[in-house]
C-alpha cells in the first residue's frame, strides 16, 4: 500500500509499516498545500493518508475521496510505537475510501 504520512505524523513511524511505501507531505513538496487540496492531491497517487490531525473530518468533506483515511489521536510517537500492532491491523483492514478515527491507549 502506498502511504502519505501528514506533516504531523512524525516520520520514524514509517519504520512500523513495513511492507508499504510510505512518503511525507515534506518529501512529496506539498507541505504548502492546506488539507482539502493535500487530500486531493494524495488520491491520484496514494491509497491511505495518515494524519494526527484531529479536525480534518471536520473541516474537510471525506465522502466521495478515493483515498482511505486514518486519523491517530496523538502524534506521540512512543504511544505510536506501542500500538504498533493496531496500527497495522487497522490499516490492513481499512477499506481504500474508508475514514477511521483510531484511538492511541496511553
Amino acid at each position: 500500500m502506498k502511504i502519505l504520512l501528514d506533516e504531523c505524523v512524525p516520520w520514524p513511524m514509517h519504520k512500523l509499516l513495513v511492507g508499504h511505501e510510505c512518503k511525507t507531505a515534506q518529501q512529496m513538496c506539498w507541505s504548502s498545500i492546506k488539507n482539502g487540496d493535500l487530500i486531493k492531491e494524495a488520491e491520484k497517487a496514494f491509497d491511505l493518508f495518515i494524519t494526527s490531525d484531529q479536525n480534518i473530518r471536520y473541516q474537510q468533506n471525506l465522502s466521495g475521496r478515493k483515498i482511505a483515511i486514518l486519523e491517530l489521536s496523538t502524534n506521540n510517537l512512543r504511544r505510536i510505537q506501542q500500538a504498533a500492532r493496531l496500527i497495522c491491523s487497522t490499516i490492513d483492514s481499512i477499506q481504500l475510501d474508508g475514514f477511521i478515527n483510531l484511538e492511541i491507549p496511553k
